[in-house]
């Protein structure tokens, strides 16, 4: 039987993140892709070729003083989240995950699809400054070409580097 799309993906975020077992990351659902909406509608980013998502991206607009603690470590993901509230001035932006199927990688399709969103959030919040908790190698790489293309600085957690 033919695994979707959708169902891979669901087990790449499950080995990627491990966010069942770890309650200080953001736990995506429903009702969290609906606060993000209300923030822009660039948080939440697919890409579909029609059968299902092949990559996802989850951006994350917030205060540069949430940046700090968060960085610091002084709050988890999920309170970083938990903290923001639609209509705050946004000032920095968490690139929080981009997944993508593995035929899907390498090919610059995420680089695109999060400059696409990083450029739709800017035009109506003054983003200074881009952070990243990096998971992967690939992760950390992503981010450190999406702050030289767009001439943002980035910040990074303490780096959770692991390979896939």
């Amino acid at each position: 039987m033919n695994e979707t799309n959708l169902s891979r993906m669901l087990h790449l975020v499950d080995e990627v993140f491990s966010t069942r077992n770890d309650p200080a990351q953001l736990q995506v659902n429903e009702g969290v892709i609906e606060q993000l909406q209300k923030i822009h509608p660039a948080t939440v980013s697919e890409y579909n070729e029609g059968n299902g998502p092949c990559i996802w991206i989850l951006l994350i607009p917030t205060t540069t003083e949430l940046m700090n603690l968060f960085i610091a470590g002084n709050i988890s993901e999920q309170e970083l989240f938990d903290r923001i509230q639609p209509n705050m001035k946004y000032e920095a932006l968490y690139l929080c995950s981009a997944i993508a199927l593995p035929e899907y990688r390498g090919k610059g399709i995420a680089k695109r699809i999060c400059l696409e969103a990083i450029e739709k959030i800017r035009s109506l919040h003054p983003i200074g400054t881009l952070f990243v908790w990096p998971f992967t190698t690939e992760g950390n790489v992503l981010s450190e070409k999406l702050g030289a293309e767009t001439g943002l600085p980035l910040k990074k957690r303490e780096i959770k580097t692991r390979k896939k």
